[in-house]
């Protein structure tokens, strides 16, 4: 898998696309992106990271329900049906460094993905892009605030 990036920009408050990455040491240092429409107005440059106005964030492999492709800071809703009540639960997609993956909440992105629907007494939807950690943070905020 060649790997794919998207950037958003905290200035604008929408997501780009990324053009160029320029790393130095190993970790990305610089990016250029461009409106995901088209647009020749509104892209952005500058540096990546957690001080900066740009937030790189890398496609994890796998897709939703709906074949949409899931990138680290999306949020996966999942809905179960327990003792006749709907609950959905809201889950952010983050890079765990310390082991090297892909997390939704406290589990694997992987096995959230394979899990689903295995739940005899719970059964639940698979997961679907509610949004994302940027546009949306009300969504995680529902359950923990």
């Amino acid at each position: 898998m060649i790997p794919k990036f998207r950037v958003w920009d905290e200035t604008q408050h929408k997501m780009l696309q990324v053009d160029c990455i320029e790393f130095i040491d190993g970790k990305a240092y610089w990016v250029e992106a461009s409106p995901a429409d088209g647009n020749v107005q509104g892209g952005n440059d500058g540096p990546v990271g957690d001080n900066s106005q740009l937030k790189l964030e890398q496609y994890t492999g796998l897709k939703d329900a709906n074949g949409k492709e899931i990138y680290e800071g999306d949020i996966l809703a999942t809905s179960s049906k327990i003792g006749g009540k709907l609950i959905t639960d809201y889950l952010k997609v983050d890079w765990r460094e310390d082991y090297a993956g892909f997390f939704c909440g406290e589990t694997p992105l992987y096995a959230c993905l394979s899990e689903w629907n295995n739940d005899i007494k719970y059964p639940q939807t698979f997961p679907e892009i509610a949004g994302n950690a940027h546009e949306n943070p009300e969504l995680l905020e529902v359950q923990h605030g």
